[in-house]
């Protein structure tokens, strides 16, 4: 399906009335959780000051800009989706450090070890809210349309996390299972991201679906190259531990291909997961050889590249215009070949 469409704002400013409305919305937030909201986004320390600390990567935002302008949203409707979507991101990511445990987020202590977990809940809790605020207040008469895209997007991700903790749980999980839970863990809500603009301006539903599938797919390339990172990727770049995701004996996209291999590489790497003894530096090391030597990586490598291959053939369909869609195929091969 081919639909011929125009861009009349200038993308990059409203990127730019972007950042500066979520700083502002932030700081709207109840004052016990604003602090906390802005520090985990890096605007704030820990004291409420400005910060000058390492930002998020923005991906979602700039999908839901892109998109909105490649299909007529004007900039305020670009504004309030990009700002909605990045308030249930980090609604998700506030939670997931707690749930995870983990105590690093974008080179900085986690929000929840500085805080405290209620402190850090009650702040993503607070985002979700604010997100719907936001596009129900939105200067469209399809917001509430786009409303409830959101919502069913927040519960498709919190099954997805959901499944991924009953993994934890489970030895035996299947590459389809896992990239099942991707769905909705990650690629809902860049999926989101990729089309609510389009919601907004009341784009129709046929260009609504392939946006969205445009960012199914860039969102199932985002989790396993981010699977990938967690297990090979440099710690001075991914801001990560080395081998974090093996030492929590997470089921990670290459983990869970290379425990379906079968084999004796693949038997020794199930005792350790099995096992509820703590894991030493040799053996995360161990294990991360076996999962190579087991295909998990390869794996994971080919399906990153049918999935981005998959989201660029969404985007031939589309009649974007030309400057759109060169930016949401950068954006698919940046995804691809993302370091951090």
């Amino acid at each position: 399906m081919t639909a011929t469409l125009t861009t009349a704002i200038d993308v990059d400013a409203v990127r730019a009335q972007v950042v500066l409305a979520l700083q502002d919305d932030v700081v709207r937030l109840c004052p016990g959780v604003s602090v906390v909201a802005g520090y985990h986004a890096g605007w704030l320390t820990a004291e409420g000051e400005p910060a000058t600390g390492v930002l998020g990567k923005g991906l979602r935002s700039r999908l839901a800009v892109l998109a909105g302008a490649g299909t007529g949203a004007g900039a305020e409707m670009c504004v309030a989706a990009a700002v909605a979507v990045e308030f249930v991101h980090d609604f998700s990511l506030l939670q997931d450090d707690v749930m995870d445990g983990d105590t690093e987020r974008r080179y900085q202590p986690a929000a929840w070890t500085v805080f405290g977990a209620p402190a850090a809940l009650l702040a993503g809790d607070s985002l979700l809210a604010a997100a719907a605020e936001v596009l129900l207040e939105a200067d469209s008469p399809h917001a509430a349309r786009a409303t409830r895209r959101l919502l069913q997007t927040v519960r498709a991700l919190i099954l997805g996390q959901t499944q991924d903790l009953a993994f934890e749980q489970r030895l035996k999980v299947t590459p389809d299972e896992y990239l099942a839970m991707a769905s909705g863990k990650t690629a809902a809500l860049i999926s989101c991201a990729a089309s609510l603009g389009a919601v907004l301006a009341g784009a129709s539903d046929e260009v609504v679906a392939l946006l969205a599938e445009y960012g199914t797919h860039l969102g199932l390339a985002f989790q396993l190259t981010d699977d990938l990172l967690g297990i090979w990727g440099d710690p001075l770049v991914t801001g990560k531990p080395v081998l974090a995701d093996l030492r929590r004996r997470k089921k990670s996209a290459p983990v869970v291909a290379a425990l379906n291999s079968g084999g004796r590489d693949s038997l020794e790497l199930a005792t350790y997961f099995m096992s509820s003894r703590p894991l030493g530096q040799s053996d995360v090391r161990r294990m991360a050889l076996l999962v190579e030597q087991c295909g998990g990586r390869r794996w994971a490598v080919e399906q990153t590249a049918w999935h981005t291959a998959a989201a660029l053939r969404c985007l031939s369909s589309l009649g974007l215009p030309p400057s759109v869609t060169n930016e949401l195929t950068e954006i698919a091969h940046s995804v691809h070949g993302r370091k951090n």
